[in-house]
């Protein structure tokens, strides 16, 4: 249908002559089954279509891997070896998409850096909107430390001289940073911004990559938070497959000041799509973590960011002494500074059970969320999350929520349940959206209706009909309707990985500690992991596992120049 509404009566003709088109993303055809269909239809393997559709597909399997370029001689190489072609017999295909502007190629910090258009506009986009932003200072005002005084008098608290130092900044910067850990007050310090901002009269808007962080930004604020993408008014082009949104520099926001939590999970293009949105002259703070994992999407926007050293930074180090008497906060703090948990610990937060059997390991994460836990602690299943590093394996997510769909939310009689692509789905299981669906049509109980469902988001299955044609989805206030080939999109998640648990908070967490591929025995993976609970964590597997991750500081390379733009003041 896409074909033809691009192609119209010329659709078939288009393919003949160059079957290579259904490779581009808005198609979404795979490039190994594009590239049998034309070899089958005669095309030549050095066909100059053949190694430029290759070339774009590297560039943009790559975005999957977090790269926004590839140098040069790497994306050669990586591509005659996908189509058995030498280095040399890409150079002329790669000069012909540069000269057309597909790809755009350009020195960066002496590397001959490969971005496919779209995304080099975004990187210099990005640093030329933020560098404007620092430029801007108001002077030097009296009522950020009037207003500070005054709430620690109301709150009857004390603020530490980096939170006066950050709120103080926010008064005065066009654009500032934060960051810390758990316990170091970072929510109080926005909390204190939010009221400033407040009485200087500024509309304010507060926002998160995810509905979870939007959802926990309001609890902790008491203000509406809401996702970047729906603060932007997304729309999805069927027709060109591309994301758009309605709020851009043509029709920018209308804030004084944005406040964004949970900035480490920000990629490029939507830190683009938000800057683009920004009146001239809005305030910009930025909250986040930087020791957490990565964004999914590619860059590493907020490490960048921070290492440029060209935007305000306060970073809150000082754990204060009510959260220091949480063993979950220790532990965190133990593992980013590279040493493990304290496992023989008893206090009431944090305990570690030790089991190597794998058998043995599944059998007592089921019994910590179906008994004991909600029995001895009071926290109910649903308030549970099984977190563990790995997919595969008998201790992966996959095994791990078979385990835990039988015994959380077993077959009963009238409970229906659909068998697709050799996942169970069941009335009241609990599942993930694994990919982000833009055209996913979603309604309110409040009649509001509005679409797209994105990676990460939690909900629950209401109804499955009769037939097992369609499944009604409930993600908090949302509800959707998934027909069968929308259901590889949805994935069981009593247990997820610590990727996907990002961005999220969890009453209580299990999380499952055994060996598993080297990129994910990490300190950022294990930190990540326990910071997602708020009152309990239970580590449950091998007890030489946490010191091992707390230890490998290895962070996966990811080829950006957001970083070397912000530095060159001549761009």
């Amino acid at each position: 249908m896409r074909l033809y509404r691009i192609y119209g009566v010329r659709a078939a003709d288009a393919v003949r002559d160059n079957p290579y088109l259904l490779a581009e993303a808005r198609f979404g055809v795979a490039f190994a089954a594009v590239d049998e269909i034309a070899l089958a239809m005669g095309f030549s393997g050095d066909e100059s279509c053949r190694a430029e559709a290759a070339l774009i597909y590297e560039l943009e399997h790559n975005l999957n891997n977090g790269h926004v370029f590839l140098p040069r001689d790497k994306l050669l190489l990586a591509t005659a070896a996908l189509i058995d072609l030498s280095a040399e017999q890409m150079e002329r295909p790669l000069d012909d998409l540069i000269d057309r502007g597909a790809v755009i190629c350009e020195r960066i910090a002496g590397v001959e850096a490969c971005y496919l258009r779209r995304f080099y506009d975004a990187e210099v986009r990005v640093a030329r909107i933020l560098r404007a932003l620092c430029a801007i200072s108001a002077q030097k005002s009296a009522r950020a430390e009037r207003v500070l005084d005054e709430l620690e008098a109301l709150q009857g608290i004390t603020y530490a001289p980096a939170q006066r130092q950050a709120v103080e900044l926010a008064a005065q910067q066009g654009v500032l940073i934060l960051t810390g850990g758990p316990g170091t007050g970072k929510t109080t310090t926005v909390r204190a911004i939010v009221q400033l901002f407040s009485r200087m009269g500024l509309d304010t808007l507060l926002l998160a990559p995810t509905g979870r962080a939007a959802m926990r930004m309001s609890e902790v604020t008491d203000r509406e938070a809401q996702t970047i993408h729906r603060c932007l008014g997304m729309n999805y082009n069927e027709l060109t497959g591309e994301l758009t949104f309605k709020k851009n520099q043509r029709e920018p926001l209308e804030a004084d000041a944005v406040i964004v939590d949970e900035v480490s999970m920000v990629d490029l293009e939507l830190m683009d799509a938000l800057l683009c949105a920004l009146r001239p002259g809005c305030r910009l703070v930025l909250v986040g973590d930087p020791d957490q994992l990565p964004s999914v999407g590619p860059g590493n926007v907020f490490s960048d960011l921070i290492r440029s050293g060209t935007v305000p930074v306060v970073a809150l180090h000082t754990v204060f002494r009510q959260a220091e008497q949480s063993a979950i906060i220790r532990s965190a703090h133990a593992v980013n500074s590279g040493r493990a948990p304290d496992l023989d610990n008893r206090q009431g937060d944090f305990f570690f059970l030790v089991r190597r059997s794998p058998d043995r390991l599944v059998q007592t994460v089921v019994e910590l969320c179906r008994q004991r836990l909600p029995e001895k602690m009071g926290i109910p299943d649903r308030e549970i999350q099984v977190i563990s590093a790995t997919r595969k394996g008998p201790c992966g997510t996959v095994q791990l929520n078979r385990a835990l769909q039988e015994a959380l939310n077993p077959p009963a009689a009238g409970k229906r349940q659909v068998l697709w692509g050799g996942t169970l789905y069941r009335e009241g299981d609990r599942v993930m959206q694994n990919r982000n669906d833009y055209d996913l049509c979603w309604e309110k109980e409040d009649g509001t209706v509005g679409t797209g469902v994105f990676n990460g988001d939690v909900g629950v299955i209401r109804e499955i009909d009769p037939a097992g044609e369609q499944i009604t989805v409930a993600f908090d206030d949302r509800i959707c309707q998934y027909t069968p080939e929308r259901l590889n999109r949805l994935e069981i998640a009593y247990a997820v990985t610590v990727h996907k648990a990002q961005g999220s908070e969890y009453r209580a967490v299990v999380l499952v500690t055994t060996p598993a591929a080297p990129g994910l025995m990490v300190r950022s993976v294990l930190y990540t992991a326990i910071t997602r609970a708020r009152e309990l964590l239970v580590m449950v597997g091998d007890d030489t596992v946490p010191a091992a991750m707390a230890a490998d500081d290895r962070r996966a390379r990811r080829y950006s120049g957001l970083r070397r733009r912000l530095m060159d003041r001549k761009e």
